[in-house]
């Protein structure tokens, strides 16, 4: 813990301790509406006048015959993360409690630190506000009951005047002072998403601000960033290399006006294995700058005459680089050179690369100090390899598992090797019969994190590869063989069953063939995030008619599918809007067929997710949304949601664009 939230700390417990208060537990409080809420509701309570309540009542109230109750300060009585809107379950130590606790509601000072109370399960809140009859500088409490009814009466009167109000809630908006910097950057980010947006609009915000180009297609990200007055916007727009074509880093190098911004540049094509043509590749090869010149070196694809101008650089890392990169296209008598270069590291460099097909003897291996690399990559004489097999050095024995061009009678033998780690690396090897795989004796935790295979990949295109691959004994095997995009048919099938539950999930997020029975199998008992957003449930072939039958199952992952059967209807959509579970009321805030009186009543909702979601996609009344807008904590939820009036997005949008331009004429 840092030491500004260890002082934040000590003092916000400091500060309840001389309360006579104990804290209980943490700060999230499940099913409990945010302190915000009980905020607003009292706010409005006091505007209308509702009459205060004797301090011993209202203690009584809220401790229920017991001693615990929920307290909320307003602004830094809180440590950092906790603030003003979270509560904090409590306990007074007092030998009367409710006395104790009325002294807390009253006082000579009305209401110092935003002193919110509310019981246990948040239905009743408390407030000490000043007013008739407290006493001159005094405070009496605020008390108010039914907290989710009033959420609900007040929701529904929002629906009823939504309509009528909305122009004036618009006007009143447009009219307001500008928001803070945060919202503003709140505000452009959603924009550039919401569906509702002009497509004019829309280029002008991104135009503002580059550090959300990435959401452009490529072409219009490079046109943006070459004509962008801050030359640190093309060096925004390469975060986004993965996307781009090699004319498209052609164009950005070309114009790049420094030689970081070269160097930043060419790394960043090299690390994305960018193929580029020879002008370019030319460019970044003579460069004055030795460390772009290391960048062209790793390019893959170097022109041979520019690998061989590289492989006679005056710097030691670059000559080494090349060899590595380029070693196939050099010329004879450059490789010759490079293997009694001065610098060590050249000549591993290089002696790596030529024993990848000229034999390395025992001899060389040990003179050079070559190492695990060699060991598992390079073309090995007899000699050095009878002397891997034997030695005690486990790691060079698997490293002489994974090379590729072993014999197979040293491949049997390191099948047997009593080292673990050995005989997992020889059962992986691409070169085995699966009945071979099979016969090694190997232990593979099935929780462990797994990657595709290279060689089981580059198979994919193979239909009889797959399907012998597919039966394989070895799970990481099957699992890379389930990464494919398009499989056979009797393959998916055996693989929708397999035992090991992470292939049918890889099946799931990778395969288009992958099967609608098991994937509404997969949705059952995966929660977690995938590489392709949403799947299972966002797969082309999930099922979507006959979901209705699980509107009343046990299980909110499941009743939550109700909703995406096209017969669903705004009465379902109402329902889950006051389910149990907080997953279902999510989509049920997401859904178009929400009423609106529930949307506004989600807007109050104890999870954060879920007041996100109807933020974003709820049909909500303008008062409501305009109510969000300015507020940093819902500004970027509420900027997404399409019932934003076009007119009010290009107002909301030319704010952005004067913020913008303010801070870089700054």
């Amino acid at each position: 813990m840092s030491d500004d939230r260890l002082r934040d700390r000590e003092g916000y417990e400091g500060l309840l301790a001389s309360m006579g208060l104990e804290p209980l537990g943490n700060w999230w409080l499940p099913g409990i509406r945010e302190a915000g809420t009980a905020r607003r509701l009292l706010a409005v309570a006091a505007t209308d006048g509702e009459p205060a309540s004797r301090p011993a009542e209202a203690a009584a109230l809220l401790l229920g015959g017991g001693r615990e109750f929920l307290l909320a300060f307003e602004g830094p009585w809180s440590p950092r993360g906790c603030t003003g809107r979270a509560w904090r379950r409590v306990r007074i130590g007092a030998a009367d409690p409710v006395a104790a606790l009325a002294g807390l509601l009253t006082g000579p000072d009305p209401d110092p630190r935003g002193l919110l109370l509310a019981t246990t399960d948040g239905e009743t809140v408390v407030r000490a506000v000043s007013g008739p009859g407290a006493g001159a500088g005094a405070a009496r409490p605020l008390v108010l009951t039914g907290v989710g009814a009033r959420i609900a009466e007040a929701a529904e009167a929002g629906a009823r005047r939504g309509a009528e109000d909305a122009a004036a809630a618009w006007d009143a908006f447009r009219a307001g002072p500008d928001p803070a910097p945060a919202v503003l950057d709140a505000w452009a980010e959603a924009l550039t998403v919401n569906p509702g947006t002009p497509d004019p609009v829309r280029r002008e915000l991104l135009r503002s601000f580059p550090e959300l180009w990435w959401r452009l297609p490529p072409d219009e990200l490079v046109e943006m960033a070459l004509a962008h007055p801050d030359p640190k916007a093309t060096l925004r727009a390469v975060e986004l290399g993965r996307r781009l074509a090699p004319d498209h880093w052609a164009r950005l190098l070309r114009a790049a006006a420094t030689e970081r911004e070269r160097w930043l540049l060419a790394m960043l094509a090299a690390d994305w294995r960018t193929a580029l043509d020879e002008e370019t590749c030319a460019l970044l090869a003579a460069d004055p700058s030795a460390r772009v010149r290391a960048e062209a070196a790793r390019l893959p694809a170097l022109p041979g005459h520019l690998a061989a101008l590289l492989a006679e650089d005056p710097e030691a890392g670059i000559r080494a680089t090349v060899c590595r990169s380029s070693w196939s296209v050099l010329p004879a008598g450059l490789r010759r050179a490079l293997l009694t270069d001065g610098s060590a590291g050249v000549r591993t460099a290089a002696q790596l690369r030529h024993h990848e097909d000229r034999t390395l003897s025992r001899e060389d291996f040990v003179r050079e100090e070559l190492g695990e690399p060699a060991v598992e990559n390079c073309r090995l004489g007899p000699d050095l390899v009878e002397h891997l097999l034997a030695t005690g050095d486990a790691r060079l024995r698997r490293a002489l598992a994974a090379n590729p061009r072993l014999d197979p009678g040293s491949v049997a033998r390191l099948a047997e090797d009593p080292d673990e780690g050995v005989r997992y690396t020889v059962a992986l090897r691409a070169d085995l019969t699966e009945e071979q795989r099979a016969a090694i004796r190997v232990d593979v935790d099935p929780s462990d994190r797994s990657h595709t295979l290279s060689w089981v990949a580059d198979r994919h295109e193979d239909p009889e590869a797959m399907r012998v691959l597919a039966a394989s004994s070895h799970v990481l095997v099957r699992r890379s063989v389930a990464r494919a995009r398009r499989l056979p048919p009797d393959v998916v099938r055996r693989l929708a069953w397999d035992t090991d539950r992470v292939v049918q999930l890889f099946l799931a997020e990778s395969c288009e063939d992958a099967p609608a029975e098991m994937l509404l199998r997969v949705w059952t008992w995966w929660t977690g995030s995938l590489s392709s957003p949403g799947r299972p449930r966002t797969h082309p072939n999930f099922p979507r008619e006959g979901l209705l039958r699980f509107a009343d199952d046990p299980h909110g992952r499941m009743r939550r599918l109700a909703l995406d059967d096209p017969g669903s209807t705004p009465e379902l959509a109402a329902r889950f809007a006051g389910d149990r579970d907080p997953e279902v009321r999510r989509r049920a805030a997401e859904d178009p067929r929400l009423p609106v009186a529930d949307a506004i009543r989600l807007t109050e909702d104890p999870v954060g997710s879920v007041r996100a979601a109807v933020l974003r996609h709820g049909p909500l009344p303008a008062a409501v949304l305009a109510a969000a807008l300015p507020d940093r904590e819902t500004a970027r939820d509420a900027a997404r949601n399409p019932g934003i009036p076009p007119h009010v997005v290009r107002a909301m949008a030319a704010r952005c664009v004067t913020f913008a331009a303010s801070v870089q004429g700054a």
